[in-house]
């Protein structure tokens, strides 16, 4: 691992990756940025907006888009900024050009459906020479691409390598903090988005300020539950990757899962308002895999359960809040 990181691969030309690439070009790296639609390159290229994604943000003039995805990988780390259930597709194209020993970063949230794996799992049996990392946090992409104050978790198992990466995105407006709990960055991450659409639905219904503490503070009982079930520190659970990402995520309509939450309040299908945005609210595909993996582990997530039942299911919402709250009464430790 070099002692200092000049070139980033950014694996993905969406809002966040976009947005990536602007803190790292502030930093003073070369960054060069795969985007799999060629109106993106051509847009960040030529006028430097993407105006796809992330529009009326100005794109650092170093950066450079591509659409070979090979270029991309001529870095020194790599920041896999790809959906997550679009992951492990991604990997295994960029496979045969990942150096051995290259960091790579995970900045998607969620969980593999079918596996239940979380995405470090995936990155490991995809890129196994590879040092897995996970960028995670309280960030709208628009905030963070224009340069307001934001501060993330960087986790990392390799101390050298979480150094590294925190010196080469590091700057005073984007602060990440480094631990080496991968599990606990990327469990609050992927939670976080199915509670979000929870607290969308339960605006949608006024239910009022206090349902919406009550779902956030719950919500972040069932996160802590699943994270410490797969070994992550509650520490991590309560930083800026877990409570700090639930809060931001459940109090905001900039956040796509409480927008999608909102919709299906209103009486809107899922994967109809899913299939006419251009961008991913990732719980709605996070909420089943989440459940498997809960499953798997004899954790109780009660309002995740209600959000995939609604979402993935066609369930009646107003069935599964009454199924909620009648719930038996129990201590706030359970």
């Amino acid at each position: 691992m070099p002692g200092a990181i000049e070139r980033i691969g950014i694996i993905g030309g969406g809002a966040w990756g976009t947005a990536l690439a602007n803190v790292a070009a502030s930093q003073g790296r070369e960054v060069i940025l795969w985007a799999r639609e060629a109106e993106v390159v051509e847009a960040i290229n030529g006028t430097r907006q993407n105006h796809v994604y992330l529009p009326d943000v100005p794109i650092h003039e170093v950066v450079t888009a591509t659409s070979n995805i090979a270029a991309a990988c001529d870095a020194q780390v790599l920041l896999l900024v790809t959906p997550a259930q679009h992951l492990r597709a991604t990997l295994s194209a960029i496979a045969a050009y990942v150096a051995n020993g290259m960091p790579a970063a995970i900045c998607a949230k969620g969980i593999e459906e079918g596996s239940g794996a979380l995405l470090s799992d995936v990155v490991a049996e995809a890129l196994p020479d590879a040092v897995p990392a996970v960028l995670s946090g309280p960030t709208f992409a628009a905030e963070v691409a224009a340069g307001l104050p934001t501060a993330v978790t960087l986790a990392c198992r390799d101390a050298g390598a979480g150094e590294a990466l925190v010196a080469a995105l590091g700057g005073r407006a984007f602060r990440p903090y480094l631990t080496d709990d991968i599990a606990g960055a990327q469990i609050g991450g992927a939670v976080k988005n199915v509670l979000a659409i929870a607290c969308g639905i339960g605006a949608g219904r006024e239910l009022g300020q206090n349902a919406r503490a009550a779902l956030i503070t719950r919500g972040l009982a069932e996160m802590t539950r699943l994270g410490e079930a797969l070994g992550a520190r509650r520490e991590t659970l309560m930083g800026l990757s877990g409570l700090g990402d639930l809060v931001l995520t459940c109090t905001s309509t900039k956040s796509r899962n409480t927008s999608l939450g909102l919709a299906i309040a209103a009486g809107e299908d899922a994967a109809a308002y899913l299939a006419g945005r251009s961008s991913v609210a990732e719980g709605a595909a996070t909420a089943g895999a989440v459940l498997e993996l809960a499953t798997r582990h004899g954790v109780d997530m009660p309002i995740c359960r209600a959000v995939d039942a609604i979402v993935n299911h066609g369930e009646p919402i107003a069935g599964e809040i009454e199924a909620l709250l009648a719930r038996p009464f129990r201590g706030e430790g359970a």
